[in-house]
């Protein structure tokens, strides 16, 4: 007699990950250069900066040899120290006044102007405006000083003698910055007010809605995704700008427009103290980091 036994269940094998893996290589292969001039030009200097942060790291003399690691000393004497103090405080008026209120507003005004002119307006417009951002940050200053030096055209207009780069040097760099970046903002602008509905626009003019109200109610909500984007980038670079400040007022007179990145490159490369210098650029960066998650978090509150 025989017994019928149930055939035995197929093995059944983990999927081979061959296949996966030789995705994987065919993607970072070709991005093998790219990746490692990444590490060796960006991480590292990031990464040795950290680490000199926390050294009493110069360019001269015996620590620039042997330095030592001091721990938070450098931090301690920075939050201390009330020229940084005066600086950082520079720096956010510097880009409240400069980059927020004013490259983000004025940028915004002249795309809403253009919105709906024809294209010859429209391409004069956008040749001056950008014409004021391609042009080097030094030449934009010397265009400045020239504008607001004690002979120079303002004064000659107004038909007084003053001079503005040392009675108000914080309003002129304000100023001669949102010049020069204004050209981005206005350049997201149009680019987010062209995806605007014409036809949700003219319903609510017929509906009685005032240009305000179609401003407010809806070309802005529609839009909010590229004020924060422009908001971000714009704040970042502002927070970063240096030549523009140094070629105009040098941070003076004294250090009444001595921003952040300019009393950074004073400790660091005047006074030598690479070590201190650091210290000041990681706060900086801590600070542009914090400023992006700032925009990010509010961006995904938006899209909730």
């Amino acid at each position: 007699m025989t017994v019928a036994t149930a055939p035995a269940p197929p093995v059944t094998r983990p999927p081979s990950r061959g296949p996966a893996r030789r995705g994987a290589l065919r993607w970072l292969i070709p991005l093998g250069p790219a990746l490692v001039l990444l590490v060796l030009f960006l991480a590292g200097p990031i990464l040795w900066s950290l680490y000199i942060a926390f050294t009493n790291e110069t360019l001269t003399g015996s620590a620039s040899v042997n330095s030592q690691f001091v721990g938070f000393g450098n931090f301690v004497r920075l939050f201390g120290d009330p020229n940084f103090l005066n600086s950082f405080l520079l720096t956010f008026v510097f880009v409240i006044g400069s980059a927020v209120i004013g490259q983000n507003t004025l940028g915004l005004i002249i795309a809403l102007l253009q919105r709906g002119r024809g294209r010859v307006t429209r391409s004069v417009v956008n040749g001056i405006v950008i014409a004021a951002w391609v042009v080097p940050e030094v030449v934009a200053a010397a265009c400045w000083f020239s504008f607001l030096a004690e002979e120079g055209t303002l004064n000659v207009v107004l038909g007084i003698s003053q001079e503005w780069l040392y009675t108000a040097p914080m309003v002129a760099v304000i100023l001669a910055n949102i010049w020069r970046g204004t050209a981005f903002s206005m350049l997201v602008y149009s680019a987010a007010l062209s995806e605007v509905p014409a036809d949700l626009v003219e319903a609510a003019a017929v509906d009685g809605a005032g240009p305000v109200r179609r401003l407010a109610h809806i070309t802005l909500p529609l839009i909010r995704r590229s004020i924060m984007a422009n908001l971000m980038l714009i704040t970042l670079q502002t927070l970063a700008s240096f030549g523009l400040i140094y070629a105009l007022t040098g941070g003076g007179p004294g250090t009444a427009s001595q921003t952040t990145p300019l009393y950074m490159y004073e400790q660091a490369f005047r006074y030598f103290e690479i070590g201190y210098g650091s210290a000041i650029a990681l706060v900086m960066l801590v600070i542009g980091a914090l400023f992006s998650l700032i925009y990010l978090r509010l961006i995904k509150v938006e899209d909730a």
